[in-house]
């Protein structure tokens, strides 16, 4: 069996060009983006979940400093900022690096339902856990049914 390499032009040429620049473009900026000057920067993963009627949300950035993690509050606007930057020492030691390093930022909207003043936040084991409460007066609650 003989290999042929691949390239571009033997794709397009099987008609699949269009389809594979999709996907290309797709997944060739995660977790990765450009900031507004240009230069690449990361995202963390966030799960979202509801718990015990709170709203938790759970960062995964490992390696930082609870310092340079920055959690900012407008309106409804939740934010977190920060940056993980590789230790100088180290950075040219490395023969292969699959960690992000960099700023990043996510901002995410928060339901009108939130008591705002109970935020609270924990970073633990790289994990960054934000727990955002629900009002009392929005929780569901049960209502009995008389004959």
């Amino acid at each position: 069996m003989r290999l042929v390499p691949w390239s571009r032009d033997l794709e397009a040429a099987a008609g699949n060009w269009p389809a594979s620049r999709i996907f290309e473009e797709f997944f060739s900026n995660v977790p990765f983006r450009s900031n507004s000057e240009g230069t690449p920067s990361w995202r963390p993963a966030v799960d979202i979940l509801e718990k015990g009627g709170n709203l938790v949300l759970r960062a995964e950035i490992p390696g930082m400093n609870q310092k340079d993690i920055e959690l900012k509050l407008e309106g409804n606007v939740l934010t977190l900022k920060g940056e993980r930057k590789l230790a100088e020492q180290d950075q040219n030691q490395y023969h292969r690096l699959e960690t992000f390093y960099g700023a990043f930022s996510r901002s995410f909207t928060l339901p009108e339902t939130v008591d705002r003043d109970s935020i609270k936040a924990d970073y633990r084991d790289g994990i960054l856990t934000i727990t955002v409460p629900q009002k009392p007066e929005i929780k569901p609650r049960a209502i009995p049914v008389n004959s």
